[in-house]
């Protein structure tokens, strides 16, 4: 089977025609490490699917690094020679297709996906970070979850930090004041509005049980039906970076039902916009003006 081929004529465990699930996971100049234990958690949580169900999985590698240079060996040629080396290390294409797509430059998160999704056949399609560790079974009970649930068209995890504490990816519809307060406020404005802020982050909904009606899922994980992301068009590609999920989800929540799924398990290592520099800074403002140009304003 092939990472183009979908279907398959076996029978899995269930008894049911087995198929694939697609990932795809954007690059750019990841740290190798990190990328590492994330192939290697896709690996395992594959694994146990596969042995649960007969279900497949197909995995796409975007690498958004510059194409600056066209002479062999240029810096380019170098970060694809890396990032061959730390599958080939990771195990992961024994395990299932891995396609490295590069030379395309730093064309944003969303597009990086799109890259992928155009490429997928699987029934089903999940957005992924590169320093997220899977679960084990993570896979298996997003399966299962998608499975009992047909008017479900992208589900959301129970995500955790590195210390084991939980983060809530999953929000309800934001506003300016919200923005500035989670991600720029000092400690004393957040605590001050700290009622607001665990509303705005779902605090009071996404714990063990599962909800459905999310308004906006991160896109650190997304699991979409297919045929769910190929009609919404995948990803607006004007956001690069920043918002892209939101505006997918809150198209997504049109189409269907967005699900919060706490079975699905995951750990993020990844860290708030703030905490990356002015230029992340610049992209979050750029794509929330963007944001709200577009599905409209909401001040307070």
């Amino acid at each position: 089977m092939t990472a183009a081929d979908p279907g398959g004529g076996g029978e899995g465990a269930s008894g049911e025609k087995t198929g694939t699930i697609d990932l795809s996971v954007v690059l750019y100049h990841p740290d190798g490490r990190v990328l590492a234990e994330a192939l290697a958690s896709i690996t395992a949580a594959a694994a146990v699917l596969r042995a649960a169900t007969g279900w497949d999985t197909a995995l796409w590698l975007v690498d958004n690094a510059e194409t600056g240079g066209e002479e062999p060996g240029g810096e380019e040629q170098g970060e694809e020679a890396r990032l061959r080396g730390i599958v080939a290390e990771s195990g992961v294409a024994a395990a299932m297709p891995v396609t490295l797509l590069s030379g395309h430059g730093n064309v944003g998160y969303g597009a990086g996906h799109n890259r992928a999704i155009r490429q997928g056949r699987g029934a089903f399609h999940l957005v992924l970070n590169h320093d997220i560790l899977l679960d084990p079974q993570a896979l298996l009970e997003g399966f299962h979850f998608m499975k009992s649930n047909p008017g479900v068209v992208l589900l959301s995890p129970r995500v955790s930090n590195e210390a084991g504490g939980q983060e809530f990816i999953c929000k309800r519809t934001p506003t300016l004041l919200d923005l500035g307060l989670r991600g720029f406020a000092p400690g004393f404005l957040k605590r001050r509005f700290a009622g607001r802020l665990a509303r705005y982050e779902m605090r009071d909904l996404t714990g063990e049980e599962p909800v459905h009606g999310v308004e906006y899922a991160g896109g650190a994980f997304m699991l979409f039906r297919r045929d769910a992301l190929e009609t919404l068009g995948g990803f607006d590609e004007r956001f690069f970076l920043y918002f892209e999920d939101f505006d997918l989800s809150k198209r997504a929540a049109a189409l269907g039902t967005v699900a919060y799924v706490p079975a699905v398990r995951i750990v993020h290592y990844g860290g708030k916009a703030a905490r990356k520099g002015w230029l992340h800074i610049r992209l979050f403002a750029a794509s929330a003006l963007r944001y709200f140009a577009k599905h409209g304003w909401r001040l307070a």
